[in-house]
């Protein structure tokens, strides 16, 4: 019999006998059920609510000291423990072992960044701003907030949120995916060990019903998305239309533009690196490769060779790229690789062949698809309109400088960029005029440090403010400006115009 991941309610688990409704958990490497997933309705919710709603009045009025410190003992914690997390991501996404380790590192350093939050909640302070009156400023918690992720970090990305979530003064409500649960479970029993009261982190999971009852339920103040562009578009309609503070960060087409000056074995191997890492399921992958001027059929064969002696298999065995996350996922990535051929794109390396030849060190009821390079891509095309999210890589040709910047300001999406140059002047014009948030210069995934903000433009966010940084330490709090005036017999009197200063 296969077990019931539960919700975590008040510090322990949570699970309504029997659950209403209930999801399959897959390992994607054998194709098997290994667990299934509670799916959190309007009640189950409301408990998790209710709870963060409970905890928030002490855990606000808890020292700032006394909160660092219990953040510090959760990186701690984590520090110590984050093999045995890693392995737990690998067994329900897919992506190989070292990758996973690296996703808890990354999420690792919000975590650290959150331990000192306290420089960056110091208010301003005016003294005898007028005669005898004082003003000053304060950033105070909102209250109940909400993190909704999705399933390819299901540790790095609500660790993107909750530590300064916390550190501020918040109480959480996780919804993780129910593509795979298990981790953020592990996370609520490291934060319980780390002395965290309960109700402050809670975890609901569940589908869209778990995600429109955090939306439209009146006690949660502010939610944290990351998805696809339609559903994050829909998070913040939704949420803000029940006055809600919202960042839903969407989807992303990144292109990783090589210029006839670059190392082009530099370039192809950061073209295999970001377009195949994950099997493609990242948000700041690489799925565009631009090659511009005469530079494209070397290009290609390079990026070719190296992605053609890539290991696909069981992320536990050592392989270079693991399977993709569900069945379905994988045979919706294949069919794009058929459209493409289908409009005209040249099908360099065939991903569907690896399977079909015997190519994977894995089970046969795997969730496989081999690496994949389209070359002759245009826009038109639907492997290049859509966001395909898995181990396609398209190639598409631009003349000149320009030509490739017009490419990349024309498309929908403006999360992540990359050029490839020795030139520094053209690498400076190019990241003044391409129109992406994160921008990387011989660096093909340039996903900022904790200490800066993570977002990207246009139709890949939704709302003003990014993830983590000082942008997400302001997100999770609110201003308060405080005129203060101590009593003096010279004050009073009846004063009824408007107060001036003097």
């Amino acid at each position: 019999m296969t077990t019931t991941i539960p919700h975590w309610v008040h510090g322990e688990p949570y699970l309504p006998e029997p659950p209403e409704r209930t999801g399959e958990v897959y390992d994607p490497a054998t194709g098997a059920v290994g667990a299934t997933v509670a799916l959190a309705g309007d009640p189950e919710v409301a408990a998790a609510v209710e709870a963060a709603e409970a905890a928030f009045p002490a855990w606000r009025d808890t020292s700032l000291a006394r909160r660092t410190q219990i953040v510090f003992a959760f990186r701690e914690l984590l520090n110590a423990r984050k093999a045995e997390l890693a392995q737990i991501i690998t067994a329900e996404h897919g992506k190989v072992l070292d990758d996973a380790l690296g996703e808890v590192a990354r999420g690792q350093e919000v975590v650290e960044f959150a331990c000192g939050v306290a420089h960056l909640l110091k208010g301003g302070m005016t003294q005898n701003a007028s005669t005898a009156v004082d003003v000053h400023s304060v950033r105070e918690p909102l209250g109940p907030v909400a993190v909704i992720s999705p399933f390819n970090f299901p540790a790095m990305v609500p660790m993107w949120f909750f530590p300064l979530a916390i550190a501020t003064g918040n109480t959480v409500v996780l919804k993780p995916s129910e593509k795979d649960p298990s981790a953020a479970n592990w996370l609520a029993r490291l934060w319980a060990e780390a002395g965290l009261p309960p109700g402050v982190f809670n975890v609901v999971h569940g589908d869209k019903a778990a995600v429109d009852a955090l939306l439209e339920h009146p006690r949660i103040k502010a939610v944290s998305f990351v998805g696809s562009t339609p559903i994050a578009r829909y998070v913040y309609e939704h949420g803000t239309a029940h006055g809600k503070r919202v960042q839903a960060l969407g989807g992303a087409k990144n292109h990783m533009v090589v210029l006839p000056d670059a190392d082009l074995d530099l370039a192809a191997d950061a073209a295999v690196n970001a377009g195949f890492g994950s099997a493609g399921e990242r948000c700041m992958a690489v799925s565009a490769l631009v090659a511009v001027g005469g530079i494209g059929d070397e290009l290609v064969a390079k990026v070719a060779e190296r992605a053609a002696g890539l290991r696909t298999g069981d992320g536990r065995r050592g392989s270079d790229m693991g399977p993709l996350v569900t069945g379905a996922h994988r045979d919706r990535v294949a069919g794009y690789v058929e459209a493409g051929a289908a409009e005209g794109a040249k099908v360099v390396l065939d991903g569907r062949e690896t399977v079909a030849d015997g190519g994977v060190d894995g089970p046969p009821g795997g969730f496989w698809l081999g690496p994949t390079l389209l070359d002759h891509v245009t826009p038109d095309m639907s492997v290049y309109r859509d966001e395909i999210f898995g181990p396609v890589l398209s190639v598409l040709r631009a003349g000149t400088f320009e030509e490739a910047v017009a490419l990349v300001n024309a498309n929908p999406y403006g999360n992540g960029t990359a050029v490839f140059t020795n030139d520094g002047g053209a690498a400076r014009r190019y990241r003044t005029e391409v129109e992406v948030g994160m921008v990387g210069v011989n660096v093909p995934v340039p996903v900022p440090m904790a200490y800066y903000s993570f977002g990207g433009w246009k139709s890949s966010l939704f709302g003003d403010t990014h993830a983590h940084g000082a942008e997400g330490v302001h997100f999770f709090t609110r201003g308060k400006v405080v005129t203060s005036r101590w009593p003096d017999p010279s004050q009073r009197g009846l004063r009824l115009g408007f107060p001036q200063n003097d």
